[in-house]
Formats: C-alpha cells, sequence, structure tokens
C-alpha cells in the first residue's frame, strides 16, 4: 500500500504569500522564502506553490522566484499559475520545479494535456481543477466563474485519458474557511480516476485531515490550518498513523 502525502498549498499573488477565502478575500503572509524555510524544518512531503493572479493577469508564474524558492526548498516542488505554453513548463523546470500544475490551460485547450504529458512524461504534469458546490452538486470554477456545459467526472475522465499524472481537486466553497474537508468530493473522485488524486479545500485538523487520508486519495493538500494555527505537518502523519493510515 502506498504511503499516503500531507502536502502544503502556498498561495502566491506574483511575489508574496497570501491565503484566500472562497478565492475572494484575501490575507497577506509575507515573504515565500520565509515560507519554504519553515517547511524545510518541518520535513514536509512535497510542496504546491501556486500563483493565483498569474491567470488573470495573462502571464505565467514568475520563474525567477521559483529559482530563488528552489534553493530554498529541500522537497519535491509542484509549481502553477498561468501556465499556458510548452516553454513556460521548460523555464520552470529549469529553474527548479520537480512537477507542473496547469488548470486555465487544460479548459481552453485539453489537449495541451497530452503535448505536455508526451514532452515531459506523465509524472511531471498536475491538473489542478477547482470545483464549487452546488444544489446540483459540484461545478467546475475557473477564473472567478463558474464553467458551464463542462461535466466535472466527464473532465476528470478527459484529465486522465490524455497523460496527466496526477489531479489536484479543490473546493473553492470551503477555501480558506476551515470548516472540513468536503470527503465525498474526495472519496467520489478517487475512486472514479485511476491516477493519484490530492484533495484540498476546508481542512480544518490533523483529524479532519486524516478522515480525508480515509478514502482513496494519494494526498491531502493543506494551507489555512498550517498557517493559521499551530498544527503541523507531523501532527497530520501522528493522526494518519493513528487512523491506521500509512503516511509518508
Amino acid at each position: 500500500m502506498l504511503r499516503k502525502r500531507i502536502i502544503p498549498i502556498v498561495l502566491l499573488d506574483g511575489y508574496s504569500v497570501l491565503k484566500t477565502i472562497k478565492f475572494t478575500e484575501r490575507r497577506n503572509l509575507g515573504s515565500p522564502v520565509t515560507v519554504m524555510k519553515t517547511y524545510n524544518t518541518r520535513n514536509v512531503d512535497e510542496l504546491i506553490l501556486l500563483d493565483i493572479d498569474a491567470s488573470k493577469d495573462n502571464r505565467s508564474i514568475d520563474k525567477f522566484t521559483i529559482q530563488d524558492l528552489a534553493t530554498e526548498c529541500f522537497m519535491p516542488l509542484t509549481v502553477g499559475g498561468g501556465i499556458r505554453s510548452i516553454t513556460d513548463i521548460k523555464d520552470l523546470l529549469s529553474k527548479g520545479a520537480d512537477k507542473i500544475a496547469i488548470n486555465t490551460i487544460a479548459l481552453e485547450n485539453p489537449c495541451f494535456i497530452n503535448q505536455a504529458a508526451a514532452i515531459f512524461g506523465s509524472q511531471c504534469i498536475v491538473v489542478s481543477v477547482d470545483v464549487i458546490e452546488t444544489k446540483d452538486g459540484y461545478s467546475i470554477f475557473s477564473n472567478g466563474q463558474k464553467i458551464l456545459g463542462v461535466d466535472l467526472f466527464s473532465w476528470l475522465l478527459e484529465i486522465e485519458k490524455r497523460g496527466a499524472g496526477e489531479i489536484l481537486i479543490n473546493n473553492v466553497s470551503r477555501d480558506g474557511q476551515m470548516q472540513g474537508g468536503d470527503y465525498k468530493l474526495a472519496s467520489s473522485v478517487s475512486k472514479f480516476v485511476s491516477i493519484p488524486v490530492i484533495y484540498a479545500g476546508g481542512i480544518n485538523s490533523p483529524q479532519n485531515a486524516a478522515l480525508i487520508g480515509r478514502c482513496d486519495v494519494s494526498a491531502v493538500a493543506i494551507s489555512s490550518l498550517f498557517h493559521f494555527t499551530d498544527s503541523t505537518p507531523e501532527d497530520c502523519r501522528l493522526a494518519f498513523k493513528e487512523q491506521g493510515i500509512a503516511a509518508r
């Protein structure tokens, strides 16, 4: 049985760390280098770094910022934000990223998933899928709006068929609220596809992280819990162990 991962998510608005609530309200948290050094001391499994303004600003996450952070980062680093070309991916990998997360470009041009996976390998390509909760279930959410006419599970299946190595599913409705992760979403998505799934959104305690970890996800991604409480990745590992879940 593969050991499950606990992955901090760090959000950027260009050059500063921030935390959002439902992707709208923002709180600035300062220097990404300082945050990176903190996670180095906590022996995290991986780190996800996402520039949430890059797509709407029509730019890619800054490659030189990634280079600076990679020199401080002693764990695998997944990077995303505004990536729109093979050149963007090459530049970020050359500056120290280990995996690339794509979102908007995948929705606009699904063939880009095939191209990226063929060139860099499926293990390098993570497709991020943001969803909001609705009365009918879940809707895909991108660049501040609900995407009409795209069924979530059809899209997940297409992502897998096109060669992505991993899916990051993020419940925007729970983003930053620390009211508990969405076990139903995590479980249904991870059972539906055969590639690894990372769940993010609403985790409010190490025990809640372990609850999500009990379903078929390969990793639980966490932001606010680590930014705003004393809980650490090691606390989450201990909670996983107490629930009989093998964690890295």
